[in-house]
């Protein structure tokens, strides 16, 4: 009887364990004020960026929607999380950004609420991305804007690429295609 007792709780322990280093927890505000729960992305692989409308590396937004409209049907979509912690380079109202963004790259991939990716005010989807603790994988550190993590269909942090790295980079394309 301890036997079973003790395996049936090694068995709910890596089941609470799993879902606690999942994307799959958390529920977030998207662009518009809906609730947007990344549950919904079972089965899918999930770029999750930090964005900014006034930054150098803004162009990459143009970059992020062709590549989600050439993935997207192959299960694959981009979470974007409008960030104002470098420079101040994303002022914008949630109102604001969408406008930027659908004026100037027609951005159609899910856009969340503006969060803070770094410091005392960091959104929790950024501390289960940057510490192993809680993604199971690895620590990171935000860089800068338009930093890019990759999660498998399994809502678990696969790889962490640097701002510089253009979103059709060979090595994003061949982990979306795999």
């Amino acid at each position: 009887m301890k036997t079973l007792l003790f395996s049936l709780s090694i068995l709910l322990m890596s089941f609470i364990s799993a879902d606690s280093a999942s994307i799959y927890q958390f529920k977030v505000k998207d662009i518009n004020g809906k609730t947007f729960d990344f549950a919904t992305l079972k089965g899918k692989k999930v770029m999750v960026v930090n964005t900014a409308s006034k930054c150098g590396l803004t162009p990459q937004y143009e970059e992020l929607e062709a590549l989600y409209t050439k993935y997207k049907s192959k299960n694959f979509v981009i979470v974007g999380f409008p960030a104002n912690d470098f420079m101040s380079q994303e002022p914008g109202s949630d109102q604001e950004i969408a406008q930027f963004c659908q004026m100037n790259y027609g951005v159609s991939f899910p856009m969340m609420s503006k969060i803070s990716v770094k410091g005392k005010e960091m959104h929790p989807v950024y501390q289960f991305l940057t510490q192993k603790a809680k993604n199971g994988k690895e620590d990171s550190k935000v860089e800068w804007n338009f930093q890019k993590y990759l999660i498998d269909e399994n809502g678990h942090l696969s790889k962490v690429i640097s701002p510089r790295v253009l979103p059709n980079d060979p090595s994003i394309i061949a982990w979306i295609e795999q």
